[in-house]
């Protein structure tokens, strides 16, 4: 008999996830700390370019962990344990063969980056010091991608926590030992992350030793089956290209701050780290979403589907209710924090409503990925994402000319709702779709 969906079981996926995210912004302060011991800004800059670089080249496989998540959680579902071995030997695959594509192709990779982003060149040399050492980890980082999401989908999120934890402690040790004991400078800091990510990799096998006891895990005939390959395939590129146009709809924004002035331009990336938190939060409640949705379709349980979508949803509008008034009363002071300078202070605080308002007008868009994602209706997804870009975009053309930066965030949140609700139009069908009444 297939376990209730509860509150307490929606916790217990959501919650390690909200706090496996809380660590991300850790490692980024640590690298930058420990190469600002070495009194030069040069070191500082080439490690926050090499790194952003190589996380944006890498935030394109974002698909693999969404798209597994989906079909993992339905294979689950419908208690098809040969399909949830197989989708693992899959995503290895393909992240290890997406990894050594990159390394094979490091040189016009980070020539291309640096044109689209150019820097000093003694930036862009120990940049380029630190890529070749990190790329050398691409399939591992990228392979992680797709475990990560196959251990969401069977509601693993605590190993899914593990496996972060080690990676940036690891990470961390080794980013002092090799900096500020050897004295290795920004190569040392590449090295760290080289090990961290590859033996992140390893634990999250280890994780996922069970699934290796299943022979399906190693059946070629279905690992390669064309029908199977084809539909991950469709899910991932529909997924890719949501993906992209949400990136979208972030790069254009913070390019046009920048045409308002330094000021607003300043201010909008310190409100934009608001804005980073309501994601880390509510992306638990999504990934929740994902993995119950999607076994309860794998289960063909039209009840277990709507009440996994309704109480992973319950649980994100509480976040985000109790985000806003935390943005609302300490809003000011977390802007203090973020920056000595009085005009930035003053222009973030003019826009800090446009943060309050944000996750309560986002939660419907991100609540409805997740379910969507689950469900792996990726083509809705898409479509609708095409659609919300196009909304922004008018928006955008329509306010930024009369109204500035105010029209430049009322565009943002535009777009938040235009996902919810186109996404929220097609959900009745999904729902209808499910198996059983």
């Amino acid at each position: 008999m297939a376990e209730a969906v509860t509150h307490a079981r929606v916790l217990k996926v959501a919650l390690p996830i909200v706090l496996s995210n809380a660590t991300v912004p850790i490692l980024g302060a640590v690298d930058t700390g420990v190469v600002g011991q070495m009194g030069q800004a040069v070191p500082i800059g080439a490690v926050g370019i090499g790194a952003i670089i190589l996380s944006a080249i890498y935030w394109i496989f974002g698909f693999l962990r969404m798209g597994t998540t989906g079909l993992t959680s339905q294979a689950h579902g419908a208690r098809d344990q040969a399909e949830v071995a197989a989708l693992l030997t899959r995503v290895l695959m393909i992240g290890g063969a997406a990894g050594v594509v990159m390394i094979l192709f490091q040189a016009a990779i980070f020539a291309g980056a640096f044109r689209v982003s150019p820097a000093s060149a003694e930036v862009e040399a120990l940049a380029r010091d630190y890529m070749q050492i990190r790329i050398w980890s691409a399939p591992a980082a990228i392979a992680i991608y797709g475990v990560t999401g196959w251990l969401i989908a069977l509601e693993r999120t605590r190993a899914v926590l593990g496996i972060q934890l080690w990676m940036n402690g690891v990470n961390i040790g080794l980013d002092l030992w090799f900096v500020l004991g050897l004295g290795w400078g920004v190569s040392g800091v590449a090295f760290a992350t080289f090990l961290a990510e590859w033996s992140g990799l390893f634990l999250a096998l280890w994780f996922c030793r069970a699934a290796f006891r299943v022979p399906a895990w190693r059946d070629w005939a279905r690992v390669f089956d064309k029908l199977r390959l084809k539909r991950m395939a469709v899910i991932n590129t529909d997924i890719l290209i949501r993906s992209v146009l949400l990136q979208a709809i972030f790069v254009s924004f913070l390019f046009l701050g920048a045409g308002l002035g330094d000021v607003q331009l300043a201010a909008n990336q310190v409100l934009m780290q608001f804005l980073n938190i309501a994601a880390y939060a509510l992306d638990g409640f999504a990934f929740a979403a994902e993995a119950l949705v999607g076994q309860a379709l794998g289960a063909a349980s039209r009840p277990a589907f709507r009440r996994s979508a309704v109480l992973a949803s319950v649980w994100g509008l509480v976040s985000v209710v109790l985000l806003a008034l935390a943005f609302a009363l300490f809003g000011g002071a977390v802007i203090d924090l973020m920056t000595t300078s009085e005009p930035v202070r003053e222009a973030a605080r003019v826009y800090l409503p446009y943060m309050v308002a944000a996750p309560l007008l986002g939660v419907a868009a991100w609540m409805l990925d997740g379910i969507f994602i689950g469900a792996t209706r990726t083509a809705d997804m898409r479509n609708m994402m095409v659609i919300s870009a196009l909304i922004y975009a008018v928006a955008v053309m329509a306010l930024v000319p009369i109204y500035g930066n105010h029209g430049l965030w009322l565009a943002m949140l535009i777009s938040f709702v235009a996902r919810g609700v186109t996404l929220g139009v097609r959900y009745p069908a999904l729902e209808r779709s499910i198996g059983s009444a």
